[in-house]
């Protein structure tokens, strides 16, 4: 009986899909409140992405530069840090970190104000919720993510420079010149770019989870905490699904 129980969930889930994306466009007459939320958004995750960033490159040198030494490759280390960090794991790092980060806030903050008799304030004065409290939050975690992508995949090239510049005596220009290397090809500079764009795709996904679990909490202080555990599990489930899908895609419109 609790397998049939996702049924339900689901069709309530796609219901607040297409209500939250039908006001997306109006909810752009409001910048200011959009630049607001974004602005808590990118404030939050900066910190998390700049660790990440530096660890990412830090582990991605010492992962392959052992292997492309073995084998006579090593001037290809800058080349295959910088694909890999811009093709998937600077995009996928930065939607987990929103997801997680974001995506609970987001949760916690719309479940206090239903539990807060908030929402259904609104809905008496004949206001739409989606249109004053999910469009603005929605579009600020659809911005905030390619920007985080560009944060952590900048930290991450500059510190797989820093690790290798410790180890042997190549220059920055020599580095970054073998790190665009392969990016001056049409092809793979069509993949970046299409790395990069997927990123607007998991903002969506996490501000539509974390809103849809928020609006949702009821229960006390209990059902707001399982609320925001749901916001933040359904966002970084959402992610990964996107991901695969949109890879699926970019590798069979771009070969």
């Amino acid at each position: 009986m609790k397998s049939l129980s996702i049924i339900p969930l689901l069709g309530e889930f796609v219901y607040f899909v297409v209500r939250a994306t039908w006001v997306l466009i109006p909810t752009l007459r409001k910048p200011l409140e959009i630049v607001r939320i974004l602005y808590g958004v990118l404030l939050g995750a900066i910190p998390l992405g700049l660790i990440a960033g530096i660890c990412l490159g830090a582990v991605i040198w010492m992962q392959t530069s052992a292997i492309l030494r073995r084998t006579g490759s090593d001037s290809l280390l800058p080349t295959v840090l910088t694909i890999s960090v811009l093709l998937e794991l600077a995009p996928l790092c930065a939607g987990l970190i929103i997801a997680a980060r974001t995506g609970a806030s987001l949760a916690a903050e719309l479940g206090a104000m239903r539990q807060g008799e908030q929402i259904d304030a609104l809905i008496l004065m004949g206001l739409s919720p989606e249109k004053i409290l999910v469009g603005p939050r929605v579009w600020a975690c659809i911005l905030a993510l390619p920007i985080i992508h560009i944060f952590i995949a900048l930290i991450a090239i500059s510190s797989g420079y820093v690790a290798e510049n410790l180890v042997s005596s190549t220059t920055r220009l020599k580095y970054f010149e073998a790190s665009i290397k392969e990016l001056r090809s049409a092809h793979m500079f069509n993949q970046v770019i299409a790395a990069w764009l997927k990123t607007f795709v998991f903002g969506y996904c996490v501000g539509i989870a974390g809103c849809f679990h928020g609006l949702r909490a009821s229960g006390g202080t209990e059902g707001l905490g399982k609320a925001t555990t749901s916001g933040v599990v359904w966002a970084c489930l959402l992610v990964l699904l996107a991901d695969a899908l949109a890879v699926a895609v970019i590798q069979t419109l771009l070969t």
